[in-house]
């Protein structure tokens, strides 16, 4: 089913869905009678030893849940505004649904339109969409109580109040008063028999679970109606109360449970990690095999990780995971943490959250399989994640929710968040932030397609601002939410034996005004230099002055080596663009250091950017075709903080730091380079663009979600 046949099915389910009560067809499940346990609680799954089952076709049926993270943002919007639509929602229903996905995971108290979408997709869909809920945990509390109990027990409270508010719910018996930043409002739509089962809070602090444990320790056991511990810390017991109340709640008010688990991570698992070279990664557990079930609790006890391939640093460098080999005889780290990992449980195992991002920009490696947390393209990022939830089911674990649904424009990573402006994240796309890339649905600028493709055909640059020309060379300039496009038409131009030299200068009082390699020399002092030199070694470079990355890493941070040249406006100094990996870091086991890492973010990738096409590389940077060349840059590459209002960085040195400062536009040129020598004083000239409150933006599922889809359809 294509993209234009499942929008078509979506309209369907719309239809169906407003039908509901005129004799629509519904759900087998919506049909069934949910089973009732020997207390005459009900309970549509539950847990057997460590398989997990959910009540369906009028029998018990053991499933490995497959599915997606939905999160609460879409462009133009932070998550806190709950933006989303009950139509988005049903539409994204169904591209769930057809991807062979049964489950969908939420990690707070969405508004009632959501509840109201997966209501009214059930009712008339043949196979229903499974909800894991979440409840999420105030974390500027944590961060100021720093303790679950303190405070009368402020987070304790809150966190069992959220979470009744949540049985009411999904039980379409609630009504939420206007809170911002919080779901509120009137809820309607029973979806009890749908929602899974519960996963509570978030992944843990460290430090908030040593500080609660350190501050309690009269307060290590729980013993409650349904959920008791055994052998447990103040803060596992904290967690059992929760839970507890909880199962109780629901029993009491509405006669009905569902399995419950709680969200752990790596952070705070039980192993022991030896070679790990932060304390923090590894100072904390939290131990759910300490929280039981009584008889009474029928649907039973679960455990869910976050678990991804390249985070934290052990994952790489823990010796037994490094010498593991799978069946294929790679290295797969990501597979021998999931097998000691599974070892430690006697209960069903969910990795809740998994995936990679396809970003151009990227925040850590992952040193043998090249499952990076960013700089891949599409494509790959599908296959990665198909390998694993391979590892994921072979392993044994009940299931696996990839994380995520949708790319989120709002989302920072802690090697760009400095050069960007966190209040007007959500109005433009930033392929250098890793964080925002992760979802199966991408938004692309441009209401229905985007400004420009860079893919060889110059037919959509007819109209289009020609910013530069002379008697050799014109340069067209266009920009979206995402990039800066770029058109060079020049006269005796050779692909594969010259050089096209593109100046900008996006600050005044700055900049240089040659290029030494090169000897060219520009009409105005520039900032950034993209360097057009064949497939391999295309480049953007900045003045050294202006570089971003040293100011940082050198001048901040101390963690490289100070260049005297670098802090001379004018130097005639370009230096490549590095985004920073990891600082030095010491492994305790192996007893070495390991320096500090970066890569070259500003090396351009050849290839065609169009998602039409079947050649579609979506980390295409540049595309040249009878002597065209089209590049596209991300705009945090020209160090602009925010273009939606038009804010560049200013001046490193003077400002000591990272400030916006408005802008009206920039100057560009272009020339050409043969032999290595310039054939002329490269002319530059003026481009502006318009400032927006709100970005254009339209869905495509990515390569990814296709071969997701095919992955999913296995495992059953």
């Amino acid at each position: 089913m294509n993209i234009k046949q499942i929008a078509s099915a979506v309209l369907i389910v719309s239809m169906l869905a407003v039908m509901t009560g005129c004799g629509a067809k519904t759900s087998g499940l919506d049909n069934e009678k949910i089973p009732e346990d020997a207390n005459g609680i009900k309970h549509a799954a539950k847990i057997e030893g460590r398989s997990f089952y959910v009540y369906s076709g009028g029998d018990w049926e053991k499933k490995f849940l497959k599915g997606v993270n939905i999160g609460a943002g879409k462009p133009g919007h932070f998550p806190g505004e709950l933006a989303i639509t009950k139509e988005e929602y049903m539409r994204w229903f169904a591209y769930i649904s057809e991807m062979n996905a049964e489950v969908i995971r939420v990690y707070t108290t969405m508004k009632p339109e959501f509840y109201d979408a997966l209501y009214d997709f059930n009712r008339t869909s043949s196979q229903p969409l499974y909800l894991m809920q979440g409840v999420w945990i105030n974390e500027d509390d944590i961060e100021t109580l720093k303790d679950a109990y303190a405070a009368n027990g402020k987070i304790k409270n809150n966190f069992i109040k959220d979470t009744k508010d949540l049985v009411d719910i999904i039980h379409g018996k609630a009504s939420l008063p206007s809170k911002p930043g919080f779901a509120s409002g009137t809820y309607k739509s029973d979806v009890s028999r749908y929602v899974i089962g519960w996963i509570l809070g978030i992944e843990w602090d460290p430090n908030f679970v040593t500080a609660t444990n350190n501050a309690n320790p009269d307060k290590a056991s729980y013993s409650g109606k349904y959920l008791y511990t055994q052998n447990a810390s103040p803060f596992e017991a904290f967690l059992c109360e929760v839970g507890d109340s909880v199962i109780g709640y629901e029993a009491s008010e509405y006669g009905m449970a569902r399995p419950l688990s709680f969200t752990n991570w790596l952070t705070t698992d039980t192993l022991e990690h030896p070679n790990e070279p932060f304390e923090q990664e590894d100072m904390a557990q939290v131990d759910t095999e300490h929280i039981k079930k009584t008889e009474l609790f029928t649907p039973g006890v679960f455990a869910s990780y976050h678990v991804y391939p390249y985070y934290p640093d052990f994952m790489s460098y823990q010796r037994e995971y490094a010498s593991f080999k799978d069946e294929s005889g790679k290295v797969n780290t990501y597979r021998a943490y999931l097998r000691d990992l599974f070892k430690q449980h006697t209960v069903p195992v969910l990795v809740a959250e998994f995936g990679v991002p396809a970003s151009r920009g990227m925040a850590h490696e992952s040193l043998y399989s090249g499952y990076n947390q960013g700089n891949l393209d599409e494509t790959k990022q599908g296959g990665i994640q198909a390998d694993l939830l391979k590892d994921i089911y072979e392993e044994g674990y009940c299931g696996g929710i990839v994380f995520a649904w949708q790319d989120e424009w709002f989302k920072r990573t802690w090697n760009t968040a400095d050069f960007d402006l966190p209040d007007t994240r959500p109005y433009w796309s930033n392929p250098q932030t890793n964080e925002q890339q992760f979802g199966l649905l991408a938004f692309d600028p441009g209401q229905k397609k985007s400004v420009c493709y860079v893919d060889g055909d110059v037919d959509e640059w007819e109209d289009s601002q020609l910013v530069y020309s002379d008697e050799n060379v014109r340069l067209h300039v266009k920009s979206d939410e995402k990039y800066i496009y770029l058109m060079a038409a020049a006269k005796n131009y050779d692909f594969e034996k010259d050089e096209l030299l593109i100046p900008i200068d996006i600050l005044q009082g700055q900049g240089n005004l040659n290029h030494s390699a090169s000897d060219a020399k520009f009409q105005k002092p520039a900032d950034f230099l993209v360097k057009i030199s064949g497939k391999k070694d295309s480049r953007i470079l900045v003045d050294a002055y202006y570089d971003s990355f040293n100011y940082m890493y050198a001048e901040r941070l101390k963690m490289i080596d100070s260049n005297p040249e670098y802090k001379k406006s004018g130097s005639g100094i370009f230096n490549p663009m590095y985004l920073c990996l990891g600082r030095e870091i010491y492994l305790p086991q192996d007893k070495k250091t390991v320096p500090f890492s970066k890569y070259e973010t500003g090396l351009l990738a050849y290839g065609d950017a169009n998602p039409k096409h079947e050649s579609f590389n979506s980390l295409a940077d540049f595309c040249e075709k009878n002597g065209n060349v089209e590049i596209r840059i991300p705009w945090q590459l020209l160090n602009v903080m925010d273009p939606s209002t038009k804010a560049i960085m200013g001046d490193l040195y003077e400002n000591e730091g990272f400030k916006p400062q408005k802008t009206e536009g920039f100057n560009i040129g272009c020339g050409v380079v043969k032999g290595g020598k310039a054939i002329a004083e490269i002319g530059m000239d003026f481009y502006s663009w318009d400032a927006w409150e709100q970005p254009t933006y339209h869905e495509r599922l990515k390569p990814s979600y296709y071969i997701l889809k095919q992955a999913f359809e296995k495992y059953n």
